[in-house]
């Protein structure tokens, strides 16, 4: 991943880089308003295509997925979302979303098989869902944490355990997803149907700074995880095993430095960590409990 930042083409500092669902092609985006799409071939990539358009620095780009075509959204300081697509070659912006007041700071994408829906988390201290239904795209914007919302992570698609229980997923396509905040809270939220709208169904204290940043795991074994990174030097990972996920319990790991992203091995089970003193940590559950920290890699 170095190799292909260290000659990005970007002037400024790259935020983010993320591959696509097959690994074919790399998005950056940078503190110079674009975002640049290589085609990975390989050891070798070349550039593409360079998207103009933001007013600000782009904090963050996140790729469809493919059942929906090539799409790649892009969240920036100057409050807006931008989703893209490329079509026979050609990328072009086809919906702007700008009804954010301040940075919007992180994009996620929900499973596919819960639709195409977005999440936004802003410093405007709100949320937006953005979904494209019916060859149209509506949104929902709410409040969500008072001085901002830093990160967001979507649930996975079916509820924990439904796929070892007798009677099959009760609830086939779960929209929920979890938020973190300046308010040193972690927040989860959960679709209501009948509402046709997002509620908070459990908030989650213990962080005494920012939380950085929330991942909830892929995984829908026996439990549900969640990692939050926070100012405070920590990690929290919390977990819930009862099917509503109304009780989390946590545990604390102690990074040594302020705690900027979490993320969980696509199986699930290995959550990798971030951190200000430029080093990541790769950190797995003991089978007698706890987690240690199996690897740390300097940058």
């Amino acid at each position: 991943m170095a190799q292909v930042i260290s000659n990005s083409g970007h002037d400024d500092m790259i935020h983010d880089a993320v591959l696509d669902y097959y690994g074919r092609r790399l998005a950056t985006c940078s503190s110079d308003k674009t975002i640049k799409i290589f085609e990975v071939e390989g050891e070798s990539h070349r550039l593409t295509e360079t998207l103009k358009g933001h007013e600000g620095a782009v904090w963050c780009v996140s790729w469809a997925h493919p059942k929906y075509g090539n799409i790649l959204a892009s969240a920036s300081y100057d409050g807006k979302v931008f989703i893209w697509r490329e079509q026979n070659n050609q990328w072009q912006k086809i919906y702007e979303f700008a009804l954010h007041t301040a940075s919007v700071n992180l994009v996620a994408w929900a499973p596919h098989d819960a639709g195409c829906l977005l999440a936004c988390a802003s410093s405007d201290g709100n949320v937006s869902v953005l979904e494209f239904k019916d060859n149209t795209w509506s949104h929902q914007i709410f409040p969500a944490h008072g001085i901002g919302v830093n990160a967001v992570s979507w649930a996975p698609a079916i509820a924990p355990g439904a796929l070892t229980s007798a009677s099959g997923p009760a609830t086939p396509s779960m929209r929920r997803f979890v938020t973190g905040g300046s308010d040193c809270q972690v927040k989860i939220w959960e679709f209501n149907p009948e509402t046709g709208s997002y509620v908070c169904s459990n908030t989650l204290t213990g962080h005494n700074d920012w939380v950085r940043d929330v991942a909830w795991s892929p995984t829908v074994l026996s439990k549900a995880y969640i990692a939050s990174a926070s100012q405070d030097k920590t990690v929290r990972i919390w977990t819930s095993s009862n099917p509503d996920l109304r009780e989390w319990k946590s545990i604390t790991l102690n990074v040594d430095a302020v705690a900027w992203r979490v993320s969980w091995s696509l199986s699930g089970n290995v959550l990798a960590v971030s951190t200000g003193d430029n080093r990541v940590s790769l950190w797995k559950e003991r089978l007698s409990g706890g987690w240690e920290c199996v690897k740390t890699i300097e940058e």
